[in-house]
């Protein structure tokens, strides 16, 4: 029941209690203890007798206090009923809802983890439009939970079943950034074991735990710590480059951004050179490298590289621009 009404129905039967004692004082003169103790068995109408004869104002009034306590005691049992019931009818409907959100994903994301990095991760994937699924342990994480795009389960994200609620045989890439190395570890390993295709990005507090992440199979590990004081130093040395780091790899700059787009077979694009493709010239993109299908980087290519399918072009530019060139790479 609502805070709201608990309190009105608790403050209705104290008036009513507080009426009928003063009313049997005024009207037939009896003493508080004996007038309080009359007005309680009218009240819960338990049936008892009248401690003293009644006038016929006194059978009047009991009449009406009979019924005001009958009334409030009614709309009380009526508000808990209807507490209880509501409650799990909203909690059945809404597991129904998420399970069946959870079952139609597809080619999603999932982050398991809701503390401040894994809050971080989900926000950026909800401002470019991704769909994911955040798993964390502890359901008061996830109380405020209202990202776009994005759904809430809790649940151990070390536990298999938990993960195959996420959708992980159809789920794309899978962040793990709970808070320990051991559970990010196991995590890894589950993840890779029930999806050998899956992108699995881990977080690592130190190198050790880096390389045992690599090999349970972790295809990226980021140490926050590392990447941290990397960029602390980078906007000492370099403030200039880090500031063109962050318009370009951030979702919220629209004017230049950089991104990495995979030309597939079917794209009319692959088989032609740099310079054939005219991706420069037509688009105003600037390819700054091409990770080759081997996983051999080529930075700054010229404009005789051949584009072959599975080639992944590193790519900076506007927001439109970068659309239609995913469009051409994808075969539109």
């Amino acid at each position: 029941m609502p805070l709201r009404r608990f309190v009105f129905t608790l403050g209705a039967l104290a008036l009513l209690t507080g009426i009928g004692t003063a009313g049997y004082r005024l009207i037939e003169g009896w003493s508080v203890l004996d007038s309080l103790y009359m007005t309680v068995i009218t009240l819960s109408t338990v049936g008892f007798m009248e401690i003293h004869p009644l006038s016929d104002a006194g059978h009047i009034f009991t009449m009406l206090l009979i019924l005001g306590g009958v009334f409030t005691f009614l709309y009380g049992a009526l508000e808990v009923i209807r507490s209880i019931v509501s409650g799990e009818v909203r909690g059945a409907i809404g597991r129904q809802r998420m399970e069946r959100s959870l079952a139609e994903l597809n080619n999603h994301l999932i982050v398991c983890g809701f503390g401040r990095m894994g809050r971080l991760v989900c926000e950026e994937f909800s401002a470019l439009k991704l769909r994911f699924v955040a798993v964390e342990r502890e359901a008061a994480r996830l109380v405020d939970f209202n990202l776009a795009h994005g759904l809430a389960l809790t649940g151990d994200a070390t536990s298999d079943e938990t993960l195959r609620k996420a959708g992980i045989e159809r789920a794309r890439a899978l962040v793990s950034v709970v808070a320990s190395d051991a559970d990010n570890l196991f995590i890894t390993m589950s993840a890779r074991f029930l999806n050998d295709k899956l992108f699995i990005v881990a977080r690592a507090e130190n190198e050790a735990a880096e390389k045992k992440l690599l090999r349970a199979g972790a295809s990226r590990v980021v140490s926050p710590y590392l990447t941290g004081g990397h960029r602390i130093a980078m906007a000492v040395v370099r403030p200039s480059v880090l500031d063109f780091i962050e318009v370009a790899t951030r979702s919220a700059h629209l004017d230049l951004q950089m991104e990495e787009v995979e030309i597939t077979a079917g794209s009319a694009l692959a088989g032609q050179t740099l310079v054939e493709s005219k991706i420069r010239q037509n688009l105003g993109i600037i390819i700054v490298a091409i990770r080759k299908s081997d996983g051999r980087m080529v930075f700054n290519p010229e404009s005789d590289v051949a584009l072959e399918p599975q080639d992944i072009l590193i790519t900076l530019g506007k927001r439109h621009q970068l659309d239609r060139l995913e469009k051409l790479a994808l075969g539109g």
